[in-house]
């Protein structure tokens, strides 16, 4: 994991919310396969840590919860980044241990694994391979979905899976939308984001060279709805901006798109065009 495409002047993702529909069966989830620690924990809330300190996800138990909607726009999955391939190799270990359905593959920039949480919340923890070593065609990066060697992973593991590592951070977050063009504007015009690689029904964007930090699809079908409010899925995920000079840029952009910008005191939320809502904060 390389901490430049992690701080200013990047972009980046740094926590989201996601709603579920048994708080104390997700809480386990979190805590006994992905490793995540708990900080915070009300009736409907748990606030979850990889380092003991910040908040990276936040469980929600919302009034009137529905199951996962089907066909509609949201999360498609939240990409935890370990700092390195011994890590991986043993997070691996640990859920072929406990036996979690998963599934896996080499991205040529990255090495991935996928699991879905108890409410079918896409995951997918992975750790980069150096940037060094992406190729690159001008402005498009290569990625690829080929088998992932898991064999040669699990050889690289040095210790028992003892919880996420604490340098592990939100790498990116993948995201269904209703229609690609106007995804593209938004992030593009509005963010400042780069388009760096598309494939069939996706585009995948960054900022400071990464290879994605927000990954945008229309999988679920073009012209897919917004889910309900009180539906599983994703409430917010948030952009960090390295000062107030760079946010207010990005929202005088945002609003010469057309696009409300909502004020509160910590951070200001906004909404892209398929209704997934963004916090922007410093």
């Amino acid at each position: 994991m390389e901490e430049k495409f992690f701080k200013g002047p990047t972009v980046y993702v740094e926590e989201l919310s996601i709603n579920v529909t048994d708080l104390h069966k997700s809480i386990d989830f979190y805590q006994s396969i992905i490793g995540f620690q708990v900080l915070e924990q009300t009736e409907r809330t748990a606030k979850l840590s990889a380092n003991g300190k910040t908040t990276i996800l936040t469980l929600e138990l919302p009034e009137n919860v529905v199951k996962k909607e089907q066909r509609t726009t949201g999360l498609y999955h939240v990409a935890v980044l370990l700092p390195n391939r011994q890590a991986l190799s043993s997070f691996l270990e640990h859920v072929l241990r406990r036996g979690v359905h998963l599934g896996a593959a080499d991205h040529a920039v990255s090495e991935a694994l996928y699991l879905s949480d108890p409410d079918g919340n896409g995951i997918e923890v992975y750790c980069d391979r150096a940037s060094t070593n992406w190729q690159w065609s001008g402005d498009q990066v290569q990625m690829g979905t080929d088998p992932l060697n898991g064999d040669g992973l699990l050889a690289e593991i040095h210790e028992v899976w003892n919880g996420l590592p604490t340098e592990t951070i939100i790498g990116h977050i993948h995201l269904h939308v209703d229609r690609l063009e106007t995804a593209e504007a938004f992030y593009s015009k509005g963010l400042n984001f780069s388009v760096v690689a598309r494939y069939p029904g996706a585009l995948f964007t960054s900022t400071g060279g990464y290879h994605h930090h927000i990954g945008l699809n229309i999988w679920n079908g073009e012209g897919a709805p917004s889910p309900k409010t009180n539906s599983v899925g994703l409430n917010w995920f948030s952009l960090k901006f390295p000062d107030e000079d760079a946010r207010e840029k990005a929202i005088e952009r945002l609003k010469a798109l057309g696009i409300e910008v909502a004020t509160y005191s910590t951070y200001m939320d906004v909404k892209d065009p398929a209704g997934n809502t963004i916090r922007l904060t410093i």
